[in-house]
């Protein structure tokens, strides 16, 4: 845990403009989710011991006890919308469990959390509008700054889904990009993650496809499905309070020591011990 002071907000929601030449607080501790939307401006985000670049149009997602600090090199204009863990689970998303559990990932990831190409313009669009509220306060507008604010969290939410094989290829080819789309889709699906299922979708042999995938991504087809899964496992052992038998069938696993098996083979933890652990370390957290 890094020594940093707390940093918390008096209300549930808060967004703010900044215009900075220098970081006018250091060496903070989150409390809450923080969004800093780029509007102009670039230089480095120091967030739990790693310096990521920040440039104009970027949006960075920081989540409760990250300990960060800005280091800022041009003039920069910040839009910052801070939410608490509490906002996200009051409002009735569709996919409330995964929109908290996506969110709470983005620590794991580096720089702009932006990996779809046609959010940028979207984000600018909102931000703009979220902009013009701040400044220029109106009749309903905090109903109005509610549905930006959720807009911008589900779009967040559905880029950091959108988790790459970390040794994927710059110059991957789209065929590739579509089949690991294909299995995030169906990550909860067992029978379409089948390779003879996958290869047949995508008009490949299934002979084909493992080393296809490999060259592309540098790890097996099954190694990705699996750790992809695992981590979304993770994340309903953090953060919902589901009973194991439900992950199972979510899942699609035939009982809950199917499930147990396939986890400990690779956390080398049961799924009890596992979620005792991150609640323990939730509360040391929070102290």
């Amino acid at each position: 845990m890094c020594e940093f002071k707390k940093e918390n907000i008096r209300q549930s929601l808060e967004v703010l403009y900044r215009k900075v030449d220098d970081c006018p607080l250091k060496d903070l501790r989150l409390t809450f989710f923080q969004m800093a939307y780029i509007i102009s401006g670039n230089g480095f985000l120091s967030i739990n011991g790693h310096r990521i670049a920040y440039k104009t149009g970027n949006l960075m997602l920081l989540t409760p006890n990250d300990c960060y600090n800005f280091d800022i090199e041009e003039t920069t204009e910040f839009l910052l919308i801070k939410f608490t863990s509490d906002y996200v689970k009051k409002y009735r998303w569709k996919n409330i469990c995964e929109i908290e559990c996506l969110l709470y990932y983005s620590t794991h990831l580096t720089g702009c959390i932006l990996r779809n190409e046609s959010d940028y313009p979207l984000v600018r669009s909102i931000t703009q509008s979220l902009l013009q509220g701040v400044r220029h306060s109106d009749l309903y507008e905090e109903d109005l700054q509610m549905h930006l604010v959720n807009a911008l969290i589900v779009i967040a939410a559905r880029n950091i889904a959108r988790i790459k094989p970390t040794q994927l290829k710059v110059n991957a080819d789209q065929r590739i990009q579509d089949i690991i789309t294909y299995i995030q889709n169906n990550i909860f699906s067992p029978q379409k993650l089948k390779a003879a299922v996958i290869a047949e979708a995508f008009d490949i042999s299934d002979t084909y496809l493992g080393s296809y995938f490999k060259n592309q991504c540098g790890e097996t087809l099954q190694h990705f499905i699996a750790t992809y899964k695992i981590r979304l496992i993770e994340h309903r052992l953090k953060f919902s309070d589901r009973r194991i038998n439900e992950i199972a069938y979510e899942f699609g696993f035939s009982d809950e020591s199917h499930l147990n098996k396939f986890f400990k083979k690779y956390k080398n933890l049961s799924l009890t011990r596992y979620r005792k652990s991150k609640a323990a370390e939730r509360i040391v957290q929070a102290e």
